[in-house]
């Protein structure tokens, strides 16, 4: 079987067998037998994390190569042969194929004869949830040996198929989560001033909040605040006693996230005091922002440049307000983030987590090969 073949083959494996962030046990199951063929060490992390360690017959410097493995809770509804057969779960942001894609990776450096250095491959789990990131560092995902720098990669369903997409410096937010219960007191909506009204609290809260970006931070500055989830009442005709909120804070630099965080948090107490209501807040720092590091990235860039060809580069210009927790990595040591193009019709052009969510498959072979020609590179 060409090598074209097998990643095409692994993928829709994976991408038939999805399974939930800190469930990946099938999937881990399958790499490591993928490992075992192609004689790599590898070790078990946590209950599905996979890490192989491919070490080079000269010494040298470390390169680890990072592919997230988990699905998302979505229906999917594409007809294909290698539609998922796990119902609830689908591979709609592309994990399948970045397995693939290392897998293939893994494959083509191990038939070197003289690598120069080692290669670690993380498959990591809970991408989608979080801590996947934070938990296979705490494990010595770079260490033994020390990891020197790190490449990640995402298939981009909004660059065609064929090109290459990298940032310089930052490229996706932080990302911070807000759980918010306002607790008032319940009466009869035709006697509201008998109890105290969480859902207009609640209301005048959310609104209170937006006016951070427009009035509160430099314009020049960017961010976003979405509340994306509020549930409570009872009935139409009884006042609010309780009011839950979800939302979510994207920043891209300490400053701006302390400052929001801080603001939400005196409005909070504010609405306390003029509505009488009380508040239980979980304000969660889920990611931090992923910073590529200039070196690497010039260095990717050059490679990509012969590699694809200097007009299939595409080099990104804004960050964009998405997470990521590669850049957990980062926050340790230098690396960069690489977007693969896979879109070539309007089937292969849904955005990520859509249920709808497909690839162009053809461009996942080109990128094993770019990745190993990136890492030989970066060895010698």
């Amino acid at each position: 079987m060409t090598i074209e073949k097998e990643i095409i083959e692994i993928r829709r494996h994976i991408h038939k067998n999805p399974e939930l962030g800190g469930n990946e046990y099938e999937t881990a199951k399958f790499i490591e037998s993928k490992l075992e063929e192609l004689k790599i060490p590898y070790k078990r992390v946590g209950k599905t994390g996979v890490i192989g360690t491919l070490k080079g017959v000269k010494h040298g410097k470390t390169i680890a190569l990072r592919a997230d493995i988990d699905a998302l809770p979505v229906y999917e509804s594409n007809t294909i042969e290698y539609k998922s057969k796990n119902i609830g779960i689908m591979h709609a942001c592309g994990h399948d194929a970045h397995v693939a894609i290392m897998l293939g990776t893994a494959k083509l450096l191990q038939q070197q004869n003289e690598l120069k250095g080692n290669v670690r491959f993380i498959f990591q789990p809970s991408e989608e949830t979080s801590n996947g990131a934070k938990n296979m560092i705490k494990n010595g995902a770079l260490k033994n040996p020390n990891v020197d720098f790190i490449l990640g990669i995402h298939v981009n369903p909004w660059i065609k198929t064929g090109k290459i997409g990298l940032k310089f410096g930052t490229m996706m937010a932080a990302v911070d989560e807000l759980k918010l219960e306002i607790i008032g007191e319940i009466a009869h909506g035709a006697y509201p001033h008998k109890g105290k009204d969480s859902l207009v609290a609640v209301s005048e809260f959310i609104n209170m909040v937006q006016s951070i970006i427009s009035r509160e931070l430099d314009p020049l500055e960017n961010a976003v605040i979405t509340f994306g989830r509020i549930e409570g009442g009872d009935a139409y005709n009884i006042i609010c006693k309780k009011v839950t909120i979800n939302g979510t804070v994207r920043t891209f630099n300490k400053e701006t996230r302390g400052l929001i965080k801080a603001s939400i948090l005196k409005k909070l107490k504010a609405i306390e005091t003029a509505y009488g209501v009380k508040s239980v807040v979980k304000y969660n720092e889920i990611g931090s922002p992923l910073i590529n590091t200039y070196e690497i990235t010039k260095v990717c860039v050059e490679t990509a440049e012969e590699f694809y060809g200097k007009d299939n580069v595409e080099i990104l210009e804004k960050p964009s307000m998405g997470g990521e927790d590669f850049a957990e990595y980062l926050s340790v040591v230098s690396g960069n983030f690489i977007y693969i193009g896979t879109s070539k019709d309007k089937y292969t052009s849904y955005p990520w987590h859509h249920s709808n969510f497909n690839i162009d498959e053809s461009a996942l072979p080109k990128a094993a090969k770019y990745i190993a020609y990136t890492v030989d590179k970066f060895l010698k």
